[in-house]
């Protein structure tokens, strides 16, 4: 018997401190909505397309236990292998925007090479996010 093994990326997810706050902190900074926080507050989502951005705590018995504890950000010299990444049709309004809601500055926007704004700020975990426009196609 032949299955649909065609896979649909689902969702990413963020180790964090603490969940509630991140998704508060989210929805506040980069305007994206909630879809849900379960009422452990071990797990948060936010409305984000077609992929979902995860929140969950940064240790777990869970997962520490088969897939080795999460590293945590020690030094804004170093940062994450992960990068969230969101686009704007105005990235300098929404990097004003992070900003005062508590984001911290990394990278004010500016023209890149390949014809996109980009300007980067950090999360109240450390965590690097991209704030770029729309890139056009060729």
């Amino acid at each position: 018997m032949a299955s649909n093994l065609n896979p649909v990326y689902a969702y990413t997810v963020v180790y964090v401190k603490d969940v509630a706050k991140s998704v508060e902190f989210y929805g506040k900074a980069f305007g994206v909505s909630v879809r849900r926080l379960d009422e452990s507050h071990r797990w948060g989502e936010l409305e984000s397309g077609q992929t979902t951005i995860a929140f969950t705590p940064l240790h777990q018995h869970e997962t520490d236990d088969l897939t080795g504890e999460v590293l945590e950000q020690k030094s804004k010299g170093r940062r994450n292998q992960l990068e969230v990444c969101f686009e704007y049709a105005d990235v300098d309004a929404a990097y004003k925007r992070a900003v005062e809601n508590g984001a911290e500055a990394v990278s004010k926007p500016e023209e890149k090479e390949w014809g996109q704004k980009v300007g980067y700020v950090r999360d109240i975990d450390g965590n690097v996010v991209r704030m770029g426009s729309y890139v056009k196609s060729s």
